[in-house]
C-alpha cells in the first residue's frame, strides 16, 4: 500500500465544496472551494495519495458528492482512498471498478464485519478499515455513534477478515491543529502487521515527524495544510518522502 511513509492530503467534500470540520462537527467547518481545484492542486505539490470523504455521505449514509469524485478520478493519476457513506459490499465493489485504489469503510465495517472479507475476495487491496476513537472509543456514522469497541482490538480484528490497511482517526484531536497524540497511533500501530494511516491532530512539520515515529505508514493532513501551516513539500522533506 506504501512503499515508504507518506504525506497524504485530505480532500473533504460537503455540499460540493471542499471543508474541514472541527472534530467531524457539522456547522463548524470552513470552506475551501471546489474539490476538483483542491485535488488537482495537491498533486500538483508532490502528492502521492489524496485521502477524499464524502462528509454528506457519513452524516446521512447515502454519498452526495459523486460528481465531485469522479472528476477527480478523472483528472489525477494518483492513488484514491474515499470514504463516507459506502455501506455495502456492492458500494464498495463499484467504487474500486470506477478506479478507487481503497475503499474506506467505517460505520458498515462495524455493523457486518463480513463486509472486508465480502470485497477483499474480489480485491484483496481494496479495503482500508476506518477507526475513529473518540474518549477511546470507536465511534460511527459520522462520528456520532459509540460502539463500545476499543481501536487497538478492533485494528487486530479486522485485519483477521483481510483489511489491507486501517485508517485511524483521534475524533478528540481532529481539525483542531492541537498536535497529535503520538502514544494513541502508536498503540493501534503495534497491534498489527497491516499499514496503519493515522489522521488527526496534525499542525506542525514535528508531528508528521512523530507520526511516523509512532508506527504509522502515512499521515492524512487537512487543516494544517489548507491553512499553509507548512507545505507538503515540506512535511515531505521531514520524512525522506522527497
Amino acid at each position: 500500500m506504501f512503499e515508504s511513509f507518506e504525506v497524504v492530503p485530505a480532500v473533504d467534500m460537503q455540499d460540493g465544496e471542499a471543508v474541514q470540520l472541527v472534530q467531524g462537527e457539522r456547522g463548524t467547518g470552513t470552506t475551501y472551494g471546489d474539490p476538483l481545484a483542491a485535488a488537482e492542486n495537491w498533486v500538483d505539490e508532490g502528492a502521492n495519495t489524496l485521502h477524499l470523504v464524502d462528509l454528506d455521505g457519513a452524516f446521512e449514509g447515502q454519498r452526495k458528492n459523486a460528481d465531485a469524485v469522479e472528476s477527480i478520478l478523472t483528472a489525477v493519476d494518483v492513488d484514491i482512498q474515499l470514504g463516507g457513506g459506502v455501506r455495502t459490499a456492492a458500494d464498495a465493489m463499484t467504487l474500486l471498478r470506477l478506479g478507487v485504489d481503497r475503499v474506506i469503510l467505517g460505520t458498515a465495517a462495524v455493523e457486518d464485519p463480513e463486509i472486508v472479507d465480502a470485497v477483499t475476495n474480489s480485491y484483496p487491496d481494496g479495503v482500508l478499515v476506518s477507526l475513529d476513537a473518540k474518549d477511546g472509543e470507536v465511534v460511527v456514522s459520522g462520528w456520532t455513534e459509540g460502539t463500545g469497541l476499543d481501536p487497538a482490538d478492533a485494528a487486530g480484528r479486522y485485519e483477521e477478515l483481510g483489511a489491507s490497511g486501517i485508517l485511524f482517526t483521534d475524533v478528540d484531536v481532529e481539525g483542531q491543529e492541537a498536535g497529535v497524540r503520538a502514544d494513541e497511533i502508536e498503540r493501534v500501530a503495534s497491534a498489527v502487521d497491516i499499514p496503519v494511516v493515522a489522521s488527526g491532530g496534525v499542525a506542525t512539520v514535528d508531528d508528521v515527524v512523530a507520526t511516523k515515529d509512532a508506527g504509522a505508514a502515512a499521515a492524512v493532513v487537512g487543516t494544517a495544510l489548507y491553512e499553509r501551516n507548512f507545505t507538503l513539500r515540506e512535511a515531505q522533506e521531514a520524512v525522506g518522502q522527497r
